[in-house]
C-alpha cells in the first residue's frame, strides 16, 4: 500500500486524467493523501498547451525530486501532455525522476508503480493504447459533479495548437459505455456531468458509437445530440454539461436537443479565438466570422438566454493593430458571458512555430488587458442584469470563503451565494431570488 498525490496543471481533461489515476491507483490498494509531504507517491499531471504550463510543471518536478534525498523511497513521476510531447528527453530535464507516462498510457500507471518497487525504472511510456472502457470508467468523485470522457484527440490541426500531437487522433466512446459509466455516477450521487472532448461536437463522426437498437424518442439523429438524449434520461442526473465546442456543430438540431431535454444546461463554451477573417485563416480555425456569428445566431434563436462562453488568442503571429480591433469588435458584438483571453505561446513542431512571432511581449499584454478589461465590464452588466430575479442553482455546499453562507452555480456556470435556511442540501436544485451581484458572482435568497 503507498500514500500518493496528484498534482493538476491544464484543461479539464486534464482534471478528468488525474481522477482516472486516482481512481485505478485505489483500486490497486493505494491511498490518496491530502497533502505532498505525506505521499510516497507523487504524480504531477503535465500541460503542453503553453510554455508557462509547461515550465511550471517541470518546475514542480524538479521540486519534487529534490525531496527524495529527504524522503529517499519516495516515488516521483509524471503524467500527461508535456511527458507525450518530450519523450524520454524527460529524464534529462528532471534527473532522478522514476516514470513517465503520455496522456494515452495512464492506464498503465498501476503496473508501472509495481514495476518500479520491484526494482525497475526509470520507466517511459507513450503508447496510444487507452486501455479498456472498463479502466476509462474508473472514477473515485465524492462530490456531486463528474467530468466523462466522450471522444479523444482532435482531428482539426489548428496551426497553433499542440493537442493533435500529444492527444493523437480523434477517437469517440462508445455511447453504451457512456451512458453505464454515467449510470454508476448517477448511483453514487453525483448529480452533474460534463461531457469532455477537445472538440467534442465532433463525438460519433469517425466512428460508429450507438447500439443499433437504440431509437431516439425525439427523432435525434446526430451522434451528440443522441448521446445528449440518453444521458438526459438517465435518473438522478439533473444538468448536463459538455465542452469543448466548434461552430461548425451549431447545428439546428443541436441547438433544440439543449432546449428540449430538460438536464441540459443553457450554456455553450464556443472558442472563437479570433475576430478577424485573416488570421482565423492563418490559425485554420475552419470558420469565417460570419459562419461563426452564424453559429450564435442559431443556438440564440432557439435559445434566447443561452450563455455562451469563448476563448481568445492575442498576439498570434501576423496579428496586426486591425486585426486586434476586429476580435474586439466582435467580442462586444457577441456579448459573451466570459472570456478566457491568453497572449499567443510558440509550441514546438506546430506549423506556426515556423512563422516569425512578431507582436511583442509588451503588445500582446497590452492587447490582452483591453479584452480583459472589456469582458469584465460586458460580465458586471450580464450579472447585474439578473439583480431582482429568480435563478435555479445547483446546490454544492457550504461556501469556501464564508463559513456561514452556501454557495451553488446557475445554468451557465455562475457561482451563486445565499444564507440556508436549513431546508436545503447539496445537490438540490432551489430558486434563488438575486439581490446583489459582483462581475463573477451572485447573492441572493432562497425562494420559499
Amino acid at each position: 500500500m503507498i500514500k500518493f498525490f496528484v498534482k493538476t496543471y491544464g484543461c479539464q481533461m486534464n482534471v478528468r486524467d488525474s481522477g482516472l489515476v486516482t481512481a485505478l491507483l485505489i483500486k490497486h490498494g493505494h491511498v490518496a493523501v491530502a497533502t505532498e509531504q505525506e505521499a510516497d507517491l507523487i504524480v504531477i499531471n503535465t500541460c503542453s498547451v503553453r510554455g508557462k504550463a509547461e515550465d511550471k510543471a517541470l518546475g514542480k518536478l524538479r521540486l519534487m525530486t529534490i525531496t527524495k534525498k529527504e524522503f529517499p523511497n519516495r516515488i516521483v513521476g509524471a503524467i500527461g501532455c508535456m511527458v507525450q510531447r518530450l519523450g524520454e528527453d524527460i529524464f534529462d530535464k528532471v534527473p532522478h525522476l522514476d516514470f513517465a507516462i503520455g496522456p494515452n498510457r495512464i492506464t498503465s500507471l498501476p503496473g508501472i508503480i509495481d514495476a518500479i518497487q520491484a526494482g525497475q525504472g526509470p520507466i517511459c511510456d507513450v503508447g496510444l493504447d487507452k486501455g479498456t472502457e472498463e479502466e476509462l470508467s474508473a472514477h473515485s468523485e465524492s462530490g456531486i459533479s463528474a467530468f466523462v470522457n466522450i471522444l479523444f484527440g482532435c482531428n482539426r490541426r489548428c496551426t497553433y495548437c499542440i493537442v493533435p500531437s500529444v492527444r493523437g487522433t480523434e477517437w469517440s466512446r462508445p455511447a453504451e459505455s457512456i451512458v453505464n459509466e454515467i449510470k454508476v455516477l448517477a448511483d453514487n450521487g453525483i448529480k452533474e456531468v460534463t461531457l469532455l472532448g477537445q472538440s467534442v461536437m465532433a463525438y460519433g463522426k469517425r466512428n460508429e458509437v450507438h447500439p443499433e437498437d437504440y431509437i431516439s424518442p425525439n427523432g435525434y439523429i446526430e451522434p451528440l445530440s443522441r448521446l445528449l438524449e440518453a444521458v438526459n434520461n438517465i435518473e438522478g442526473i439533473n444538468r448536463i454539461r459538455f465542452t469543448s465546442g466548434h461552430p461548425s456543430g451549431c447545428t439546428i438540431e443541436l441547438a433544440k436537443a439543449m432546449r428540449e431535454l430538460t438536464a441540459v444546461c443553457a450554456h455553450m463554451h464556443l472558442p472563437v479565438q479570433s475576430g478577424s477573417d485573416s488570421i482565423l485563416k492563418r490559425m485554420r480555425r475552419g470558420y469565417t466570422v460570419d459562419e461563426y456569428r452564424a453559429a450564435v445566431a442559431r443556438l440564440r434563436n432557439v435559445l434566447p438566454d443561452i450563455a455562451i462562453t469563448t476563448d481568445v488568442i492575442v498576439g498570434f503571429p501576423g496579428e496586426t493593430e486591425e486585426d486586434f480591433e476586429q476580435t474586439r469588435a466582435l467580442m462586444n458584438e457577441i456579448g459573451f458571458n466570459n472570456a478566457f483571453i491568453f497572449k499567443y505561446s510558440t509550441r514546438p513542431s506546430t506549423p506556426a512555430a515556423e512563422w516569425e512571432d512578431n507582436v511583442t511581449d509588451e503588445e500582446k499584454m497590452n492587447r490582452n488587458q483591453i479584452l480583459l478589461k472589456d469582458q469584465d465590464e460586458r460580465a458586471s452588466a450580464i450579472s447585474n442584469a439578473l439583480i431582482g430575479k429568480n435563478v435555479d442553482i445547483l446546490v454544492e455546499g457550504v461556501s469556501s470563503r464564508n463559513k456561514d453562507r452556501w454557495m451553488g452555480r446557475t445554468e451557465a456556470n455562475t457561482i451563486t451565494v445565499f444564507e440556508n435556511d436549513g431546508t436545503v442540501k447539496v445537490g438540490d436544485i432551489i430558486k434563488v431570488h438575486i439581490n446583489r451581484a459582483t462581475i463573477f458572482t451572485l447573492y441572493g435568497e432562497i425562494v420559499k
